[in-house]
């Protein structure tokens, strides 16, 4: 009897344990993935450097630059990069969609066109396996300049400004070719951006025309200078650029804004954030700045197109500038050297913000969508409730709410909450607090915070 009651007991130990074992895998997904260090790992400085003294050795890449030559100029620079990307393809049986997206540009728009000229951008897609038409997608500039933007002829390697860029991208899809995700990555290469930002705006515009689901754009704009012209050498610190909330709201949402808040809780500033938390997650060594601007003082970049079309877009870029090797005749006046020239690259440096990307596309890309028509509620009230709508996906383990301090920069607290479509934070009051949703992957991966947009009804 006595054995048979031990028995008996140790089963249901077993049972008990299998039970809780189970309960933890569903309502407890893991808080790293093991994968994404490979990736930072995978990522190759010497690959790097070969892309970039390559690009520096078309001469130039000023858009209105030669484009018959197969050694000089944007149009040899254009598809040498079509043919890295095409067999990147070829050693990962065919899984990238290779293409040239371009568009004219006419003189009569802008005063750094002074001919009709065509703009070519480089698009490779790695389509996503369950939501091929749910994009994030990584950019670089092919293009480069000298002292005059309209300049063609006069050497201008535009090693940094933005071959740093463009390399990290192809390297980027080097590396992430070698893996399969749910959703789909666009890698690119984007031209006519000293001109006037149209290769964003000819790509903005075909996402639009097609419908694209565009999570969010990941624009690399000078990523391997280390040394700036302040005096400051610093290999980890970078920052990221986003706006704070679309240019694209309506009326009614800014004056909603004034009584709910969100100044800095547009899409594009989670983007951000996202970014700066899996580094801090993945490469702690690495001192990501959040930039409360779309961009440099009076400036601007490549994803500021899409911001304009109503997306999710970032610059991630250098945190100390040199502008004596920025839009440069190449020349030594006074003791001083000018020019963007290859010396002035740190492809260590480049490559750990190449590993920021790669590891923030690969989160996107694993994780399930974001949560949709988030909803909060709790005005006098001593909690705080969120509702959403449910995903019918079994990739998600369930949906995570965090929420900071109305001053914090990046969120400060967070809870899990399973695979329900509502829940109520007891004791925390919303006066006090801002608040945001995830979804969150068997796998740990967790997609962009959605900030709630609308109010739920009170009884």
């Amino acid at each position: 009897m006595n054995i048979v009651l031990k028995n008996s007991f140790s089963i249901i130990i077993v049972l008990t344990v299998a039970f809780t074992n189970a309960v933890s895998q569903q309502f407890a997904p893991p808080q790293s993935d093991l994968r994404m260090y490979e990736i930072v790992e995978a990522v190759s400085a010497e690959r790097i450097e070969a892309d970039i003294r390559k690009l520096a050795g078309f001469g130039t890449r000023n858009t209105l630059s030669d484009t018959v030559s197969d050694t000089r100029g944007i149009g040899a620079a254009r598809r040498w990069i079509k043919s890295e990307f095409e067999k990147i393809s070829a050693e990962c049986n065919v899984c990238l969609e290779v293409f040239y997206n371009k568009g004219l540009a006419q003189a009569s728009e802008n005063r750094r066109i002074p001919v009709d000229t065509w703009i070519v951008n480089v698009v490779a897609i790695q389509r996503g396996s369950k939501y091929p038409n749910r994009y994030i997608i990584m950019s670089g500039d092919i293009d480069s300049r000298a002292s005059s933007s309209t300049d063609g002829v006069t050497d201008a390697p535009g090693a940094n400004d933005n071959a740093s860029g463009m390399a990290g991208t192809l390297e980027t899809a080097r590396v992430l070719s070698k893996y399969k995700f749910e959703s789909s990555i666009v890698y690119t290469g984007l031209s006519g951006e000293e001109q006037g930002l149209f290769g964003g705006k000819y790509l903005a515009e075909k996402a639009i025309s097609e419908n694209w689901n565009i999570v969010g754009v990941l624009n690399n704009d000078m990523i391997g200078n280390i040394e700036g012209v302040d005096g400051v050498i610093d290999n980890q610190t970078f920052r990221i650029f986003s706006e704070p909330t679309p240019v694209t709201e309506t009326e009614q949402q800014r004056r909603e804004r004034r009584f709910f808040g969100g100044e800095v809780d547009g899409i594009s500033r989670q983007l951000a954030r996202y970014v700066e938390q899996m580094t801090r997650r993945y490469m702690p060594q690495m001192k990501p700045m959040m930039i409360y601007r779309l961009d440099r003082f009076g400036r601007g970049g490549h994803h500021r197109p899409f911001n304009d079309a109503g997306f999710a877009g970032i610059r991630i870029m250098e945190a100390h500038e040199n502008y004596t090797r920025q839009h440069q005749d190449i020349r030594e006046e006074n003791g001083i050297k000018y020019g963007d020239v290859v010396e002035g690259v740190n492809f260590e440096y480049t490559a750990k913000l190449t590993a920021v990307n790669a590891i923030a596309l690969a989160g996107i890309a694993w994780a399930p969508p974001q949560p949709k028509n988030v909803k909060i509620g709790g005005a006098v009230q001593p909690s705080t409730t969120l509702a959403w709508e449910k995903l019918d996906d079994p990739v998600i383990a369930g949906y995570k709410i965090y929420w900071r301090e109305t001053t914090a920069p990046q969120w400060q607290y967070s809870k899990f909450v399973g695979k329900t479509d509502s829940y109520m934070l007891k004791n925390v009051v919303i006066d006090n607090y801002l608040f945001g949703i995830t979804a969150v992957g068997m796998d740990g991966n967790e997609s962009v915070v959605v900030f709630p947009s609308g109010l739920i009804p009170r009884n």
